[in-house]
């Protein structure tokens, strides 16, 4: 197995030179496969941010393939004497190495994600997808991978005298060495100073981890505490920039500029729409247009986000900072509608003000003591709907009863367990929002409303009471049917009642009004991620989420997505499915749809 002629000293020693220089080369290849990462992501503006972008490519890839060498090619110098052996193991690590760095490109290019375990087998679990089909495409190339690198390491052992004579090597690894060092310290400033140009390249390399030293900074006087809170604090909306709608509205036909009511019964689930519980509501249900499987957006607040502007909650950070009115309301601007804006809370959550109804009249009157808010709510809509007069008019109506469910316990806890208790109080309170919307109704009936207004009758976001048996209560703990399927009701004049029973979703709630009412032929993907309601074609998935998480429905399953691309998979009664994986279409259209809005050139 040894060379004859020479020690084993003299062998290892000239491996070891050998593996110096053929890992050199290594990182020039890796560098130039590195070039796909730079082309993919965006271009920064300012000098110290294309500073780092080009010591981060050199250092970062000079470190990783050393750091390879040095933990597996440089120990295996002294165990595996034979130079053939030696080298050929090396080639067949290095074209190992190069063809996963390629294929990371690719998945880089594709889903905005390096590659991890789970990464690859969504990736590659699906041998009859295209995007499969392409990256295992990317596999032609490993005999070509291999031959190079079979040519370097002999090229490299014949030339390794002359190499060394030229004496670049040890200024090579300084600049390596540089680099790699500076990288991480203008890192370190950046992220203390909130330097974005610097802070938004953090996931541009595979294995990149920049270093962070807030601590060491303030412990050693670099950085003062109090000014990098004011900092935080200032650059907490410095978001990416949304490019909402993607393309100018356009408009085929005149619009049906009928009125538009939206009540929202905060916490109503879709099941306590039942005959018993909700006789009023039920019974117009029945005699409208009833969708029987909607979903929310979202399993918390920002459910309304995703019904007025027709986007993931993902987006709802990007389109505060920016200020963007939702496309809807827009819209109805144009067409000098009304705006009436009433809430039993008097708007209490700041997703009114700072993004949804920014600029426009909400009422804020304080109510009365000892009559219910929702009560005093509606008798303020009725008010100011009969001030309206021929004019037309949007208004928008939140009803909190259900939200405040506690308040309906009678206070008997003896026997019962507490699953029991609240839905029971759940329940009444559902009994009480019944009875106000039955006022409504009959307020609409009573104003000769009905035949020109349209009236839709829903809710931001369900409730559970621990159904899956997960230890969840209440909302915004997870993506189950409880928590996100809620009601969807709607009084159209001139259309006929129906019951839908296709899949439907809050952000196709804004592209239904303003195709249908409003007369836009843009395609909704210019300015929604959701689709018609009354489009019945079987569609692959409905999007819910937060800016943590993206939750996707498909069929009886539901995947849920953490932006580093994990995820976990739940049956239709969300248990956990631990041994199979969700299809990638249906995967990368949901990765796809958090990212098709924002601007490319941020």
């Amino acid at each position: 197995m040894v060379d004859s002629g020479n020690t084993y000293g003299e062998r290892v020693s000239r491996l070891v030179g050998w593996g110096h220089w053929f890992a050199f080369f290594n990182i020039i290849a890796a560098m130039l496969i590195g070039t796909r990462y730079i082309a993919q992501s965006p271009w920064p503006d300012t000098f110290l941010g294309q500073l780092y972008l080009s010591v981060s490519w050199v250092g970062h890839f000079g470190f990783l393939v050393f750091a390879l060498y040095l933990l597996i090619l440089f120990p295996l110098t002294f165990i595996i004497p034979s130079r053939a052996v030696f080298r050929f193991f090396a080639v067949c690590f290095s074209t190992f190495g190069l063809t996963v760095l390629l294929v990371d490109t690719q998945a880089y290019q594709i889903i905005n994600l390096h590659l991890t375990p789970v990464v690859w087998e969504l990736l590659f679990s699906d041998e009859t997808s295209s995007i499969s089909a392409d990256l295992q495409h990317l596999f032609v190339v490993l005999p070509l991978i291999f031959l190079l690198e079979l040519g370097l390491s002999e090229w490299v052992w014949r030339k390794q005298r002359k190499l060394s004579h030229k004496r670049i090597g040890r200024p090579m690894a300084a600049v390596f060495f540089v680099c790699f060092i500076a990288s991480h310290l203008i890192y370190v400033w950046s992220d203390a100073y909130f330097y974005t140009p610097v802070t938004s390249q953090k996931s541009n390399f595979p294995l990149s981890y920049p270093m962070t030293a807030k601590s060491f900074m303030e412990k050693h006087g670099l950085l003062d505490r109090d000014e990098y809170l004011k900092r935080l604090e200032e650059n907490q909306h410095n978001v990416d920039l949304v490019n909402y709608p993607l393309e100018k509205i356009e408009f085929g036909r005149r619009a049906n500029e009928l009125n538009v009511l939206v009540i929202s019964v905060n916490n109503l689930r879709a099941d306590a729409l039942n005959k018993q519980d909700m006789p009023n509501t039920y019974a117009f249900a029945q005699n409208n247009l009833n969708f029987l499987n909607h979903y929310s957006s979202s399993n918390d607040m920002f459910g309304l986000f995703g019904l007025f502007y027709g986007l993931p909650s993902s987006y709802a950070s990007s389109i505060t900072a920016q200020g963007a009115s939702p496309v809807m309301l827009n819209v109805l601007k144009e067409h000098k509608y009304h705006f009436g804006l009433f809430s039993g809370t008097n708007f209490d959550d700041t997703l009114y003000e700072e993004t949804m109804f920014r600029g426009l009249p909400m009422v804020r009157t304080p109510f009365k003591q000892g009559i219910n808010p929702d009560i005093q709510t509606i008798n303020r809509w009725a008010q100011w709907a009969t001030e309206q007069g021929s004019h037309h008019w949007f208004s928008y109506m939140e009803l909190t009863s259900v939200e405040n469910f506690k308040d309906f316990s009678n206070g008997d806890s003896s026997e019962q367990s507490t699953q029991k208790r609240l839905l029971a109080d759940y329940k009444h309170s559902v009994q009480a929002a019944d009875a106000e919307l039955g006022k409504v109704l009959d307020k609409l009936q009573a104003m000769a409303l009905l035949k020109d207004t349209v009236v839709v009758i829903t809710s931001n976001h369900g409730m559970e009471f621990d159904e899956t048996n997960t230890n969840s209560w209440g909302s915004n703990s997870n993506y189950s049917q409880y928590q996100i399927k809620v009601p969807m009701v709607i009084h159209w004049p001139g259309k006929l009642a129906a019951q839908f029973k296709h899949r439907s979703s809050h952000l196709d709630f804004s592209v239904t009004i303003l195709q249908d009412l409003m007369g836009v032929s843009s395609n909704p993907s210019d300015f929604s991620s959701g689709r018609s309601l009354f489009d019945e074609t079987k569609r692959k998935w409905i999007l819910a989420g937060d800016e943590r998480e993206l939750a996707l429905i498909t069929g009886d399953k539901t995947t849920v997505v953490d932006k580093f691309g994990n995820f976990k998979l739940y049956d239709k009664h969300y248990h956990r499915i631990k041994h199979e994986s969700p299809t990638l279409p249906v995967l990368l259209q949901g990765l796809t749809e958090l990212q098709r809005f924002y601007a490319k050139d941020n």
